[in-house]
């Protein structure tokens, strides 16, 4: 450290700091490499889910916009109307509501 301050002429804050920004730095830029496995396999898994849903699904609805509801356990889809946007059940095309498996 004394032969950085003589040769630089900085002083031993400055060169605590240059330190710190090049650590800092240096740990996001590689921070920003890695991936979560956990976020990746919830990805994987809701295209999955979707996947499974577009194939149950009657036509003309938004699978993409599909959440399940915990109150009813059954899918909802967001329909987006002339007058306003309301949230409607996916259903089959013969008209049952899809739901997923109880646990039981």
């Amino acid at each position: 450290m004394k032969k950085l301050v003589t040769e630089t002429g900085i002083d031993g804050k400055m060169a605590m700091r240059v330190r710190l920004i090049g650590f800092v730095v240096a740990t996001l830029a590689l921070g920003g490499c890695s991936t979560l496995d956990g976020t990746a396999r919830e990805t994987r898994q809701q295209e999955a889910v979707q996947a499974q849903l577009a194939a149950l699904a009657a036509p003309d609805q938004d699978v993409a916009t599909a959440r399940l509801r915990p109150e009813d356990g059954c899918y909802w889809y967001r329909h987006a109307g002339r007058v306003e946007t309301t949230e409607l059940p996916l259903r089959t095309p013969g008209g049952q509501q899809i739901c997923a498996p109880s646990e039981t």
